[in-house]
């Protein structure tokens, strides 16, 4: 299963991200809309220069909860200057997320991601059990 595709927009980023849980689903909208927008990280021989942030959102639905989650992972890209390649979630429910957020530092930026929008938002469960996500970000 792929974990996410760049979709066609005349203005703004748009991307659809898989995956087989809403975990999964969300991991790879944070990989999805960095690799969209072209931010790379550092080249590092070893993992000795991975960081790890911890992350913890409440919000009032599924939709919501994905809109604050990437919001805080873009504040923390502008902020920290990291790409995070990969999250680790201890909670996970449809209104609260505590996930440590595991990055390199960032070399650059290609697009810059001023937000994360309501947008044509679309969260929706398969009939074989996966799930996915359009998002629209606003550049």
């Amino acid at each position: 299963m792929r974990k996410y595709q760049i979709l066609e927009h005349k203005a703004d980023l748009k991307i659809e991200v898989f995956g087989k849980t809403k975990e999964e689903l969300f991991e790879n909208a944070v990989i999805g809309m960095q690799r969209a927008a072209d931010y790379k990280p550092t080249k590092q021989p070893t993992n000795k220069q991975l960081t790890t942030k911890q992350l913890k959102i409440k919000s009032v639905d599924l939709p919501s909860l994905l809109v604050d989650f990437l919001s805080e992972v873009l504040y923390l890209i502008e902020t920290e200057k990291l790409v995070f390649e990969k999250v680790e979630f201890e909670k996970f429910t449809e209104k609260e997320i505590e996930a440590n957020l595991i990055g390199k530092p960032l070399k650059r930026m290609g697009v810059h991601i001023k937000g994360v929008t309501y947008h044509d938002l679309d969260i929706s469960q398969k009939k074989d059990g996966t799930w996915r996500a359009t998002i629209l970000f606003d550049i």
